[in-house]
């Protein structure tokens, strides 16, 4: 389970910011950069609009527009080269670079930033995400930790860092809030690669580096029409949550608490990319499923004490798959189109009694489930892992239930998970 981040923020922090489109970038192009708007330009009947704009850094030539310290850009990703520092944490000490994006302005003024990352940590090594924002006057917040994350748990742990709440912004677990409702107008992120002073293994390497901004409203939109997915349905596999109850208190203890990796799992296997059985051998056989509680150990979060950390969980999936990132849908019509170019989606949803008809579930403060198409008449179907066995995993629900418990609560949050194979397609709409 994971609480979404709009049921428990002001609804001043979620107004929503009268502005232009923004046009979508094509897969793998330069980060957009797109001045913002002055506020007297920005039209009032628009100000219920729903404003989202993922940038990302993921090749060599967009990586080489960023700074770099202790850091080189080779073959398409950042490697900790010559470190420029060192730095002690949990009791032991390490060397380390930085890479540091150029400014992004989505061109509007932000309220929420979630950034992702591929990433790879061999040995006693780890990487931590920064980001930091500038508003409208010019002013700088501070960098804030958005995640100190590694691919294993023998050295470090994999941990959010909620607070800093000390200037422009504040962090909650996975996503970072600007404090006055008017946003922030830019935002940069920066990754520090670690890696033990002295130590011979390979050194850590970022394939992709990037962030969602976006500004919501708190009404639910109109629901919308059906697109281009009417009856195209993906085989991907069905796994539950819920034979999971009891396992490993130390990771969440399975059951309701592992819809994230759970979901996540269900979509690496219909990539066929889970982890080989060697990776999970410490799990007993008589398990069901037993990479789901791989993937749950690998995306638990030590300060939220859970799995449901949402780019913890896209990291995970990221070097297995090919490309993996949090962002958020303005609508069932854009999950639509990643459907239809043979990508499954993640959602994060939220419901109160009687919200949802026909979910496993009765209500739920958040829970992740995987879009996997939609009927002829654009209702949506789904895998949801909350059912108690494989068998009842996947369900069709409403279109207009499902936005509602989609849309207002968690912004329309989706963990996109694709392949070379699966291209994103065009529409993405500032989205992707």
């Amino acid at each position: 389970m994971r609480l979404p981040l709009a049921t428990v923020l002001t609804s001043a922090t979620l107004i929503a910011a009268p502005l232009a489109a923004v046009p979508a970038a094509p897969a793998n192009a330069a980060p957009t950069v797109v001045p913002a708007a002055a506020p007297a330009a920005q039209s009032a009947a628009r100000s219920t609009a729903r404003r989202v704009a993922y940038t990302a850094w993921d090749t060599s030539a967009q990586l080489r527009k960023g700074r770099v310290s202790g850091v080189k850009v080779r073959a398409g990703r950042l490697e900790l080269a010559k470190p420029s520092g060192t730095r002690r944490y949990a009791g032991r000490s390490y060397d380390l670079g930085r890479w540091t994006s150029p400014w992004a302005r989505p061109g509007f003024g932000l309220t929420q930033l979630i950034p992702s990352w591929s990433a790879t940590t061999p040995g006693d090594s780890w990487i931590e995400v920064r980001v930091r924002g500038r508003n409208a006057a010019g002013a700088r917040s501070s960098w804030d930790v958005l995640g100190r994350w590694t691919s294993g748990d023998k050295f470090t742990k994999r941990t959010s860092v909620s607070g800093q709440d000390d200037d422009l912004a504040a962090v909650n677990v996975d996503t970072w809030v600007a404090s006055a409702p008017a946003g922030l107008t830019s935002w940069q992120v920066q990754v520090v690669l670690h890696r033990k002073s002295g130590a011979t293994t390979k050194p850590p390497t970022v394939d992709a580096v990037g962030a969602v901004a976006s500004r919501l409203p708190t009404a639910a939109p109109a629901t919308s029409a059906p697109g281009v997915a009417r009856g195209v349905v993906l085989d991907v596999p069905r796994y539950s949550q819920m034979t999971h109850q009891g396992h490993y208190p130390q990771w969440g203890n399975g059951g309701e608490a592992w819809c994230s990796p759970t979901s996540t799992s269900m979509v690496l296997g219909y990539y066929r990319s889970l982890p080989k059985a060697k990776e999970y051998s410490w799990v007993p056989q008589r398990h069901t499923d037993p990479f789901v509680d791989h993937a749950a150990r690998s995306t638990y979060d030590r300060a939220y004490r859970g799995t449901g950390n949402w780019p913890f969980n896209t990291a995970y999936a990221a070097p297995r798959v090919g490309h993996a990132f949090v962002t958020r849908l303005t609508s069932l019509r854009q999950a639509e189109r990643l459907i239809k170019a043979g990508i499954p989606v993640v959602a994060s949803i939220s419901f109160s009694r009687g919200g949802l008809t026909g979910a496993p579930i009765s209500s739920t403060n958040g829970h992740l489930l995987v879009i996997v198409g939609f009927t002829a008449t654009g209702d949506v179907v789904v895998n949801d892992p909350a059912a108690s066995t494989r068998a009842g995993v996947r369900r069709t629900y409403d279109r207009g239930q499902f936005e509602r418990a989609w849309l207002p609560t968690s912004g329309g949050l989706a963990y996109v998970i694709h392949d070379d194979e699966h291209p994103l397609p065009k529409g993405g709409q500032g989205a992707w």
